[in-house]
């Protein structure tokens, strides 16, 4: 009888797969990265919330903790003591640093769920010397796990950012810290709509990790604090889209659990460790990712554009789109040079319909599912996206 009842019961909670459900391949952190930027949990519900909300990256975690995330399907980013000390000391000898890296290896190298080592967030240009030393000393023993780094916004005065502009500031990162990636946050949404330094910012760093030719991770809002808009679908999308239509390769939310001080509220989980509404956001917009990262991984940006301020005259692939809406049209590279569009409704508010007219009349657009990452036509409803909503699109050439 008690094996009956836990057999219904079983059966009425795990139900036959609905035609309409879908759920993508988890990608790996290796392939793009997708990280609660706070402290890791240590304990395994936690780290199994985690992984059901689609984080691979459980955030900044301890050595001891390493089994725990693992256990989880998870990787994190450790954080080491006596290497954060060297930088705060802000002078170390190549032997102090060998050392240190020395320890650190012997504890992780092996180890599956340790993605990288955090170093620093928000360096000045005068920390990044002997941050890229440690760096370096870090890829040379470990060549499997990323040092990261977080730089500051565009927003940030030259006396923190410790140069004359933000590209002079970027590109000393790129001189002196030897990662194959650029990592930043930025927060925009203010006063209902997002303030434009946030593409401002995009548009900056995608210019220079092109010329390097790395990619980039962004790191955006997942909880409201001083002014900042309280989190909504709308804002998960437009954040993420747009950080994609500029050729984006990583999402990191700040943060995952809700800081104890100030007026923050409102991240996935509460200070009381209960889910909020934002959970349920977190987890619609991981998914796409996961969805949508295998497609991405292959492609290369080639244009950024804002319809319609400074697309009157259309781009190159793009020579009219009939709409009443404001969007983002990102254009990429794909194999074989084979041309990719993704088009993001930049408005927080109103859903938006689009129909695109290529300049090569011939050519046909086919859609790549945010849900499974299948490919197939737009459909007869297919031309609207939801606010902040973003459509990645192949173009096929006859």
């Amino acid at each position: 009888m008690f094996r009956f009842l836990l057999l219904f019961l079983t059966a009425i909670a795990l139900p036959a797969q609905h035609p309409w459900i879908h759920k993508p391949a988890p990608v790996p952190a290796a392939e793009f990265p997708i990280l609660a930027w706070n402290p890791s949990p240590s304990d395994a519900g936690s780290l199994a919330l985690m992984k059901e909300a689609g984080l691979n990256v459980s955030g900044f975690c301890q050595i001891e903790d390493l089994d725990k995330v693992q256990a989880a399907g998870l990787s994190c980013v450790v954080s080491y003591q006596p290497i954060r000390d060297l930088i705060d000391r802000k002078r170390a000898t190549d032997d102090e640093i060998r050392q240190a890296v020395a320890v650190l290896k012997a504890r992780i190298a092996s180890h599956p769920a340790a993605f990288g080592i955090n170093l620093r967030d928000e360096p000045g240009t005068a920390a990044m010397p002997l941050i890229g030393r440690i760096a370096a000393e870090l890829r040379r023993a470990m060549p499997g796990k990323l040092p990261y780094i977080n730089l500051f916004p565009n927003y940030a005065s030259a006396q923190l950012l410790g140069a004359e502009s933000y590209d002079a500031y970027l590109r000393a990162y790129l001189k002196h810290i030897p990662v194959p990636y650029l990592s930043w946050d930025n927060y925009s949404l203010l006063e209902g709509q997002m303030d434009p330094r946030f593409y401002d910012n995009l548009e900056q760093v995608r210019r220079v990790t092109l010329e390097a030719g790395i990619p980039f991770w962004n790191c955006i809002l997942s909880n409201a604090h001083f002014h900042y808009m309280e989190p909504s679908d709308a804002t998960f999308h437009l954040q993420v889209y747009a950080t994609l239509a500029y050729g984006g390769r990583g999402i990191q939310f700040f943060t995952y659990f809700t800081p104890g001080h100030g007026n923050y509220r409102l991240a996935p989980i509460d200070a009381f460790g209960n889910k909020t509404a934002t959970w349920d956001m977190l987890r619609r917009i991981t998914w796409q990712i996961h969805a949508l990262a295998p497609a991405l991984a292959h492609l290369r940006s080639t244009g950024v554009y804002h319809w319609p301020v400074s697309t009157a005259a259309g781009t190159p692939l793009v020579e009219d789109m009939r709409s009443s809406g404001r969007f983002l049209v990102g254009e990429f590279s794909g194999p074989g040079g084979r041309p990719w569009l993704m088009i993001v409704n930049k408005d927080l508010k109103e859903s938006a319909s689009f129909r695109v007219k290529l300049r090569d009349a011939r050519a046909k657009l086919v859609r790549i599912s945010p849900l499974n990452g299948q490919e197939g036509p737009i459909g007869a409803e297919g031309g609207w996206l939801a606010p902040g909503a973003g459509m990645l699109l192949r173009i096929q050439e006859e």
